[in-house]
C-alpha cells in the first residue's frame, strides 16, 4: 500500500504506512487527501503561474512559519461514486482553511483556491469557511483571510433547483472584530462576498495591479449602467487610495503577506491579552541633535514629519497603515524600547496638516484599532483646524471631527500628545481624550503654539479695519501678528500649567520611553476588568 506524506498536505512532514486492517480506508483517505491537494488541477495551476500568480497553498505557506500549517476539512468537497456506492474520486471544496503560525504564534488561515472554479463563494461549502472563522473567535486567535474569490455564480440556481436569500447567520463577522485581530488580503478580484471578507478588517491590503475590490465587476456594472470599466479602474488600488476601503497597498503577493506578518507582530493574540514587548537594541536616551531644527521657524514651511517619527520611534518600527489616505494625518503601529504602541502624527504636507473628512475617517478608525487591542497612543501634533471651504462644508467634514470626539472620549487605553507645532480650534482640541478617567498627558516642543484660531487668520479678522487704513499695511499686520506671537507663547502656558510641561524636541524619545513603561503597567493592572 502506498504510504501518505502529510507534509503534501501543508502539515508538518511525517509519513504514515499504510496497511493493517483498515488499510483500505486509509489508501481512501490518502487518495481523497491527494485530490484535494492537486486543487483545481495542473492546467489550472500552470495558468496562475503563467500569470505570477501563487495558489492558494503557495501562499498559506508563503504566510505562515514552515512546516506549521494543519489543514482541516481536507477530504470535504463533491465526491463521486459508482452505481454500487463505490468511491471514484472527489472535486474538493475551493476554500482552504486551518491553523499555523506566524513568528511562532498560532492562527487561523482561510483561503480561497481561485484555480477551482475562480473560486466562487458559491460554488463551495460555506460551512466551511465559514467553521474557520468561528474556530478563529472560540479559541481567540487572529484570522488572515486570503481572498480571491469571482463571488456568486448564477449557475448556482441551477445546481440547487433555488435560490438562496443572501446572507451567513452563522458567520460571527462583527463579534471578531471585537475579539481578535482580522486581516484580509486582497489577491485577485473581490466582489461581493470577497470585498466584504477584504473589508471587514482590521488591516487590509491589496496587490497593485492584480487585486480588486467592489461590489459587483465590470460585467455587472455594464449590465446594469451600460458602462465598459476596467477592472482596476473600478476597484484597483488607485480608486482605493482614495476611497479608503483598503488600508494598504502591496507590490506583490509576497509584499503582501510580509505585511501580514509585521502587522500582526504589535498585536496581541486577542483582545483579553497584552501586545507582545520585544528584545530593543535602540537606547531609550537615544537623541538625535537635529530635532532642535525640525520645526521651521517660518510657520509657512513644512516640515518632514515621517523623519521625526523614525527618530523618536525604535529604529525600522514604523509601520504605516493606510499612506495614501487622509494623508493630513499619519497613522501607524511602532515600538517604544520594544513595546508595541500606535501612533498619530500630523502631516503638513498635506491639506496643511489640516483636519479633512478623509483624515478624521483615518484617525478614528485607527483609535478603534488600539483601544481593542491595548496599544497605548501617542499622538505628535501639528493641527490647524478642520478643513474649511465649500468642498469640505459639502462633504460633511465637521461631522467626522464629531465622530473623531466621540471615539476619544470612549477609549481607554492610556494616550500621550507631544505638540510639535499647532492645535488651533475644533480639531486641534481633538489630540486627546481629556474627561475623567482618562489623564490629558500632553507636553509641548517650543515650537507649539494653540488657540481657538490661528493668529494670522485672527489678527486678520479682528484689525480688518486697522491694517486698511494704515499707511503700510502690510507692516501693521506683521506687527500685530509678532505681538500676538509673543503672547502666545507656550511658556505662557506652562506658567499656568495649561501644558505639562515644554521639552528640548531631543529629549522626546527618552520622556516617551519613560511614559510606555507606565502606560503597560496600566493597561496590565486594568485589561482584565475591560472585557
Amino acid at each position: 500500500m502506498p504510504a501518505e506524506s502529510a507534509e503534501s498536505a501543508g502539515n508538518a512532514p511525517r509519513t504514515f504506512s499504510a496497511d493493517g486492517e483498515w488499510a483500505e480506508e486509509l489508501q481512501e483517505l490518502a487518495v481523497r487527501r491527494a485530490e484535494a491537494a492537486a486543487m483545481g488541477g495542473e492546467e489550472a495551476l500552470a495558468k496562475m503561474r503563467a500569470q505570477g500568480r501563487m495558489n492558494a497553498r503557495e501562499r498559506i505557506a508563503a504566510l505562515l512559519d514552515p512546516g506549521s500549517f494543519r489543514e482541516m476539512g481536507r477530504v470535504a468537497g463533491k465526491g463521486r461514486y459508482d452505481a454500487e456506492g463505490f468511491f471514484q474520486g472527489i472535486s474538493p471544496v475551493n476554500a482552504i482553511i486551518g491553523n499555523g503560525r506566524i513568528e511562532g504564534r498560532k492562527v487561523v488561515v482561510s483561503a480561497d483556491d481561485y484555480s477551482l472554479r475562480a473560486g466562487s463563494s458559491e460554488a463551495t461549502i460555506s460551512d466551511k469557511w465559514v467553521y474557520a472563522e468561528r474556530m478563529a473567535l472560540t479559541l481567540k486567535m487572529p484570522l488572515v483571510r486570503l481572498v480571491d474569490t469571482a463571488g456568486g455564480s448564477v449557475k448556482l440556481l441551477e445546481q440547487q433547483g433555488s435560490s438562496k436569500i443572501p446572507g451567513y447567520p452563522n458567520w460571527p463577522v462583527v463579534e471578531l472584530l471585537r475579539t481578535v485581530p482580522v486581516v484580509g488580503v486582497a489577491l485577485g478580484s473581490c466582489a461581493g462576498l470577497g470585498a466584504i471578507k477584504v473589508l471587514m478588517s482590521h488591516f487590509s491590503v491589496m496587490v497593485r495591479d492584480q487585486a480588486q475590490v467592489f461590489a459587483a465587476g465590470p460585467p455587472v456594472v455594464k449590465q446594469a449602467y451600460g458602462v465598459s470599466i476596467d477592472k482596476n479602474d473600478l476597484g484597483g488600488y488607485t480608486v482605493h487610495r482614495r476611497s479608503a476601503l483598503v488600508h494598504n497597498e502591496a507590490s506583490s503577493e509576497e509584499d503582501a503577506l510580509a505585511q501580514v506578518r509585521r502587522f500582526l507582530s504589535y498585536l496581541p493574540r486577542n483582545a483579553a491579552r497584552l501586545p507582545t514587548r520585544t528584545a530593543c537594541s535602540d537606547a531609550p536616551d537615544r537623541a538625535d541633535d537635529w530635532l532642535k531644527n525640525a520645526i521651521p521657524k517660518d510657520r509657512r514651511k513644512v516640515f518632514d514629519a515621517r523623519r521625526i517619527l523614525a527618530s523618536v520611534f525604535d529604529e525600522g518600527s514604523i509601520f504605516e497603515i493606510g499612506r495614501y489616505q487622509g494623508g493630513s494625518v499619519i497613522t501607524a503601529l511602532a515600538r517604544l524600547d520594544g513595546y508595541p504602541v500606535g501612533v498619530l502624527c500630523s502631516d503638513p504636507r498635506v491639506a496643511g496638516g489640516a483636519m479633512t473628512l478623509a483624515s478624521a475617517w483615518k484617525t478614528e478608525r485607527h483609535v478603534k484599532l488600539c483601544d481593542t487591542f491595548g496599544l497605548p497612543v501617542i499622538n505628535l501634533v501639528d493641527q490647524p483646524g478642520n478643513a474649511t471651504g465649500p468642498e469640505a462644508e459639502l462633504q460633511g467634514t465637521l461631522l467626522g471631527a464629531v465622530r473623531v470626539m466621540m471615539t476619544l472620549e470612549t477609549i481607554r487605553v492610556p494616550w500621550m500628545s507631544m505638540i510639535l507645532r499647532r492645535a488651533f480650534g475644533m480639531a486641534g482640541g481633538l489630540h486627546a481624550p481629556k474627561y475623567f478617567p482618562q489623564l490629558n498627558h500632553r507636553m509641548a516642543w517650543p515650537s507649539a503654539r494653540w488657540g481657538s484660531i490661528p493668529i494670522e487668520g485672527g489678527v486678520a479678522a479682528a484689525y480688518r479695519s486697522e491694517i486698511t487704513a494704515a499707511d503700510d499695511p502690510e507692516a501693521r499686520r506683521q506687527e500685530l501678528e509678532a505681538y500676538y506671537h509673543r503672547i502666545g507663547s507656550p511658556f505662557r502656558t506652562a506658567e499656568k500649567f495649561g501644558i505639562l510641561d515644554i521639552i528640548d524636541p531631543r529629549e522626546t524619545r527618552s520622556v516617551l520611553c519613560d511614559w510606555i513603561e507606565d502606560a503597560y503597567e496600566v493597561l496590565e493592572a486594568n485589561r482584565p476588568t475591560q472585557r
